[in-house]
């Protein structure tokens, strides 16, 4: 097994001090109405993942726009009942105006297991410069697996644990 690269800047102490910083507010609707409809459902509606890619970034919408309904449906089913983590992270770029921060989010909010978003301030709270590294399977996964060790050893859910990382770095970058 490789030695991760993520070595977290904030101590474990101050992380829930800081995701009780975050404003909350900014995504209630996203976490508290449409997450738990999708992962009721077992997939998204055009007009939810249009609401959740706009969450990540509003410069994409005109692509995001362009997945046909059946489409962003069947892929969606995909990603929220295979075993296979990378098929689930990948399977979702599949979607037009869908990279790998905002795939990150809709596995962050919808899917039942913990997953972090991939994004740059939690990335270089953890030590790691966004912009010199390629988003890939194993970078994600690599991640994926740091942040959910992280969560555990300080009790924070992922939520909490993302939260306290880019808060972090929005107070200190």
């Amino acid at each position: 097994m490789m030695k991760s690269i993520f070595k977290s800047k904030v101590s474990v102490s101050k992380l829930k001090s800081l995701a009780a910083h975050y404003p909350v507010d900014y995504d209630h609707e996203i976490e508290n109405v449409l997450a738990p409809q999708v992962r009721e459902r077992g997939y998204f509606t055009k007009a939810e993942f249009e609401q959740i890619c706009y969450w990540k970034t509003p410069r994409s919408r005109s692509k995001v726009a362009s997945n046909s309904a059946e489409y962003i449906e069947a892929v969606t089913r995909t990603v929220f009942t295979t075993t296979s983590e990378q098929l689930r992270i990948e399977a979702l770029t599949l979607l037009n105006g869908v990279s790998w921060p905002t795939a990150s989010v809709i596995l962050h909010f919808c899917h039942q297991d913990p997953y972090p978003i991939l994004d740059f301030r939690a990335l270089w709270s953890l030590g790691v410069e966004a912009d010199k590294v390629n988003y890939n399977f194993h970078l994600w996964w690599d991640y994926t697996q740091a942040c959910r060790k992280l969560a555990k050893d300080t009790g924070l859910s992922m939520r909490e644990l993302d939260r306290a990382l880019w808060q972090y770095s929005k107070e200190n970058q």
